[in-house]
């Protein structure tokens, strides 16, 4: 059983800290992170789909880019009473002891939404936010069990949540992973048509 990585895809669909215009340039750099990825499943050792899957998933699908789907967020941060108490029910059925960071409130095509940000319990700092989601997709034209989001902590908690760069869990392609499932605090009743969805089956 493999821990599902919940801070190394950031390294490769980075975002900026400014938000976007609809412009070649950012679905430029959108679809190079893109490309990035997938050439980096298909060869890296450490690949999470399996030799024999790469043809199944490889390449990813995607919403196409869509900057209205790019909204400034502001955290407000947890109780620090409160920051110990997730318990995240996992792909493997295990639990994963996580911290609240704080909740995340923003705008998204004219609705008042909020994710609550979270870090692994025994995490050594609380740099690299985690911000798994559900929304109106999920199970249909996205993963049924969620998707993610991770964001670099800012010095002014102000924060580009950007949901083009949602990405799927790694037990969507070998369920050896163990994933952990979005609370229910954030389950979206909003569609969110953006980021990464599921392939679908020829």
């Amino acid at each position: 059983m493999k821990a599902c990585v919940i801070a190394t895809v950031a390294a490769v669909l980075a975002a900026g800290c400014s938000r976007p215009s609809p412009d070649a340039s950012f679905t430029g750099r959108l679809l190079a992170a893109r490309t990035m990825k997938d050439d980096r499943f298909r060869t890296a050792s450490d690949s999470p789909i399996p030799p024999d899957k790469r043809e199944q998933f490889l390449p990813l699908s995607y919403f196409p880019p869509d900057a209205d789907y790019v909204a400034s967020a502001s955290l407000s941060p947890a109780d620090p009473n409160e920051r110990l108490t997730a318990e995240m029910p996992t792909s493997t059925g295990l639990t994963r002891r996580m911290q609240r960071v704080g909740t995340l409130k923003f705008m998204l095509k004219g609705r008042s939404l909020k994710l609550t940000a979270f870090v692994e319990a025994d995490a050594s700092d609380l740099n690299r936010l985690f911000v798994p989601f559900t929304d109106l997709t999920s199970g249909t034209e996205t993963y049924s069990a969620g998707r993610y989001i991770e964001l670099e902590r800012t010095p002014t908690g102000i924060y580009m949540v950007d949901f083009n760069r949602a990405f799927n869990p790694y037990c969507y392609y070998n369920p050896t992973y163990d994933c952990p499932f979005p609370p229910a605090e954030n389950r979206l009743t909003v569609p969110v048509r953006a980021g990464e969805r599921i392939r679908e089956r020829k």
